[in-house]
């Protein structure tokens, strides 16, 4: 097989039907008889965010690097020098951490002089090149409990739900007093380095700017309290969050993660999810293919029939609020572009999403050109989410899947929309013309990882880890 197997298979997965291995050459029929109705059994060790359990495949080996070079031996990856090299530091690292805790409640641990953590990494390169593949093979070599694996949008979304539950807890402020300045960031952070002392993100990406105001506080905060972090990104961290919204408040953080991580670059040009897999089946439509919704309708239909459910609305509850999807059935969510990005959800909607169904359909998806901003946004979002949760997706888009995203098309703004946005955010007009979000630079980054990862979706491998009919 080809270098950079897909993390699944570095992590060590075995797929079974009854009792036997899948081999490369009894892989391709598993779809066919999933479809016909027979009993598939996938037999595999998945991450949870909030867990710290070791794969019993990972107990075989001493450490990452021993996990690495018997993948390589065996021929299910390909040597890739530049993810040795990673490999190799994440390796030490993981000795280093051995006996490590940040544990500081006890009353003993007051007169105890703290072992000084370890520095982290933040590991990035171009799409598809193998970060969390090697990142969270190091995760599942860790000795401790006192760790999470997290994708870095879902893990701020749960930090700013901690600030709201704290600020809801403050007692309210008596008529004709002034309130006090309170600061839950502090105890926010005390709060997850009591829950971890190490934090591993994927995909570290500063896109909004409530999350890029508290970053530095809020991780200076948990290095102070002994939390180690690993990180990967597709950008270096002085690229991070380029061009945003008062960016020169977010610069200190950069000078933090560098000071508590050390930069590592995983970038060997080559973008295994594009690698030839075999293929799950025809998963991407084209608009214009004649009769395609009828080819949808079809497919969908045979996978509703093997669910104990009819077809029908279904209401998910998110936040205390309701998200209702028009087609449903069981574990199969039948949406349209419009459904899912062309209306204000994000990302809460899409986790629950990801929690209730193992495959959605998206129909209509247009040309996303920088007038589409926002949908394109809420796009890149839901993917990564779906992708995250291992969701398979049926796609119908207007072009094909490299030519979705056009970066071209940019001068469809308002410019009354956008000279007034600039008077309200006290921005020369001169600045402004370069900030990404009116250059859209963020979204055409992020896109090189959507259209990656759609790639990979597609492929025979994901579509199995992805039945959870078995579980």
């Amino acid at each position: 097989m080809a270098a950079g197997k897909a993390s699944l298979a570095a992590l060590g997965l075995q797929f079974c039907v009854g009792n036997k291995l899948l081999s490369k050459s009894n892989l391709p029929c598993i779809i066919s008889r999933v479809r016909r109705g027979f009993s598939t059994s996938v037999l595999s060790q998945t991450i949870d965010e909030s867990s710290a359990s070791t794969s019993p495949s990972s107990s075989c080996f001493g450490g990452p690097l021993e996990h690495y070079n018997s993948l390589v031996r065996d021929g299910q990856l390909r040597e890739d020098l530049q993810q040795r090299a990673v490999v190799e530091k994440l390796d030490q690292m993981q000795k280093n951490l051995r006996g490590y805790n940040n544990d500081h409640s006890t009353f003993f641990s007051k007169f105890i002089s703290k072992r000084k953590p370890p520095k982290g990494y933040y590991i990035f390169g171009d799409v598809g090149t193998g970060k969390t593949m090697v990142m969270d093979m190091f995760f599942n070599h860790v000795e401790t409990e006192k760790k999470k694996r997290v994708h870095f949008h879902g893990f701020m979304l749960d930090v700013h739900k901690r600030i709201h539950r704290l600020k809801q807890s403050l007692p309210k402020r008596k008529v004709g007093r002034m309130a006090k300045a309170y600061d839950p960031i502090a105890p926010v952070a005390e709060e997850i380095s009591e829950e971890a002392c190490l934090l591993c993100f994927d995909e570290f990406q500063v896109t909004d700017i409530a999350d890029a105001m508290i970053l530095k506080q809020l991780f200076e905060n948990l290095f102070l309290n002994g939390v180690v972090v690993v990180a990967t990104s597709n950008r270096p961290p002085d690229d991070l969050y380029k061009n945003g919204l008062q960016r020169v408040n977010f610069v200190p953080f950069i000078a933090v993660l560098k000071e508590y991580c050390q930069t590592l670059r995983l970038d060997s040009g080559i973008d295994y999810r594009r690698r030839n897999r075999p293929a799950a089946g025809k998963l991407f439509y084209l608009s214009s293919e004649p009769d395609v919704d009828a080819t949808l309708d079809k497919l969908f239909d045979e996978m509703a029939f093997k669910q104990n459910d009819i077809t029908r609305p279904r209401s998910l509850k998110v936040h205390g609020r309701i998200l209702t999807l028009d087609k449903a059935c069981g574990t199969i969510a039948d949406c349209t572009f419009e459904e899912l990005c062309d209306r204000p959800i994000g990302a809460s909607d899409y986790l629950e999403i990801s929690a209730v169904f193992d495959t959605v359909f998206i129909r209509n998806i247009p040309l996303l050109t920088l007038n589409k901003k926002t949908q394109a946004r809420r796009f890149i979002t839901l993917i990564d989410t779906l992708y995250e949760h291992k969701v398979r997706v049926v796609l119908k888009a207007e072009t094909p899947l490299d030519d979705l995203f056009v970066h071209e098309h940019h001068d469809d703004h308002d410019p009354h929309e956008t000279h007034v946005l600039l008077d309200d955010l006290g921005i020369s007009r001169d600045a402004g013309s370069s900030l990404a979000i009116f250059t859209g630079e963020e979204e055409v980054f992020a896109f090189q990882r959507t259209v990656s990862r759609l790639t990979e979706m597609q492929t025979e491998e994901y579509w199995v880890a992805g039945d959870r009919s078995t579980n």
